[in-house]
C-alpha cells in the first residue's frame, strides 16, 4: 500500500461516514485518525449530539467485530473482561471472554461507572491484552476504544483517574451542530432516513482489518525531522512550565503527537511531518492532560484556550 492509497481510503471512509453523520468533521477526522494509530478516543457531549451513533457508523465502514458496553453504576470489571464460570459436567473452569475481545469497543458514557470499573480497562489500552485468574489473554488486532461521556458536572458522573484518562490518545469534545447541519439532520428523517437503522444509508464498508494493519504500517514510516521532534518536545516542555497549568503533558503526550502527525501526514498523503500536522492534532492529545490551576479555571479560562496560549508561544520550524 502506497500514500496515495491510504490517502484515498481515508477520503472513502470520511465520505461513508458523512453519509450518515453530519457535519462533525474534526470528530470524524479525530477517530479515523486514532484509528490509523492504534490510539483510543475519548469523546465529550452532552446527550443527543450523536457520539453513539458515530461510532455505530464506523463499525459499518470498517468490516471488524464491534462491541458496545452501556456503562452504569452497578457494572463490575468481569462484566467487560469476562471470567471463569465452573462446568459441573466437565468439573472444570471455562473461560467466557467479555465485550472487550473485539476489534472496536464502544464504552458508552463511560463516567457512569465508579473508577474501580472504569480502570479496568487500564491493561486493555495499553497492552492490548486481559489479564484473569494469572492467565494472560492477547486481543485481537486492531483493537480500540471508543469512550463517550457526559460533561462532569451532570448529575450522576465520576471523573476518570488520571492513570485511565492519560492512556487516551485524543480527547474529542462534540458541541451542538450550526443551524445549517441541525437543519440536514432533520432532512434525514423527513426524507424517511432513520439513523438508528443504518440499512437505509447505503454505507458501503470501505476497510477490513487489514487494511486498517497496513494504513498503520504505512503510517509509522512517515519521515519526521528533527526539527519538527525539537517542535513537540518545545510544546510539551512548555505545558510542565505555564502559568496557568499545575500539571502538564506526561511523555506519553509526546508520544501520541508524533504517532498521530504521522499518521495525519499519511492520510494527506505525505511521507513526512510537517509542524502544522503538529498544531492541528495538538489540541486533540493535550486537552485531556493538562490540570489547569484552580484559580484560573475560576476565572473562565478554558483548557483548549491555555492550548492556543502555548501552541502561539512556540516557534514554528519552517525551512
Amino acid at each position: 500500500m502506497e500514500f496515495e492509497q491510504v490517502e484515498s481510503l481515508y477520503r472513502e471512509c470520511v465520505d461513508e461516514i458523512g453519509k450518515v453523520v453530519v457535519g462533525q468533521m474534526e470528530l470524524i477526522d479525530g477517530v479515523l485518525i486514532a484509528l490509523f494509530s492504534e490510539g483510543s478516543v475519548l469523546i465529550e457531549g452532552v446527550p443527543g449530539l450523536g457520539k453513539t451513533l458515530l461510532v455505530n457508523t464506523l463499525s459499518k465502514v470498517v468490516s471488524c467485530s464491534f462491541g458496545r458496553v452501556q456503562f452504569t453504576p452497578d457494572l463490575m470489571p468481569s462484566d467487560l473482561t469476562g471470567h471463569n464460570i465452573y462446568s459441573m459436567q466437565d468439573q472444570e473452569f471455562h473461560f467466557t471472554p467479555g465485550p472487550v475481545f473485539t476489534n472496536l469497543l464502544l464504552a458508552d458514557e463511560i463516567n457512569r461507572s465508579p473508577p474501580k470499573t472504569q480502570s479496568s480497562l487500564l491493561e486493555v489500552m495499553e497492552e492490548k491484552q486481559v489479564t484473569i485468574d494469572g492467565v494472560t489473554r492477547q486481543l485481537e488486532r486492531p483493537f480500540m476504544v471508543l469512550a463517550t461521556q457526559n460533561p462532569l458536572e451532570h448529575e450522576g458522573t465520576y471523573p476518570l483517574p488520571e492513570a485511565q484518562i492519560d492512556r487516551f490518545m485524543f480527547k474529542l469534545v462534540i458541541d451542538y451542530p450550526p443551524p445549517a447541519d441541525e437543519r440536514d439532520i432533520l432532512g434525514h428523517y423527513a426524507a424517511g432516513r432513520n439513523p438508528h437503522q443504518l440499512s437505509g444509508f447505503d454505507i458501503r464498508p470501505v476497510l477490513s482489518a487489514e487494511d486498517v494493519m497496513s494504513i498503520q504500517q504505512i503510517a509509522s514510516k512517515v519521515i519526521v525531522d528533527d526539527k519538527v521532534l525539537n517542535y513537540i518536545v518545545e510544546i510539551i516542555d512548555r505545558t510542565r512550565n505555564w502559568h496557568s497549568v499545575s500539571v502538564g503533558a506526561s511523555p506519553r503526550g509526546g508520544v501520541n503527537m508524533l504517532v498521530a502527525g504521522r499518521t495525519l501526514a499519511a492520510c494527506r498523503g505525505r511521507d513526512f511531518v510537517t509542524p502544522d500536522d503538529i498544531k492541528e492534532i495538538a489540541p486533540w492529545v493535550l486537552r485531556h492532560r493538562l490540570l489547569l490551576r484552580p484559580d484560573i479555571e475560576i476565572e473562565g479560562t478554558t483548557g483548549d484556550a491555555v492550548i492556543a496560549e502555548i501552541l502561539d508561544s512556540v516557534n514554528v520550524p519552517r525551512d
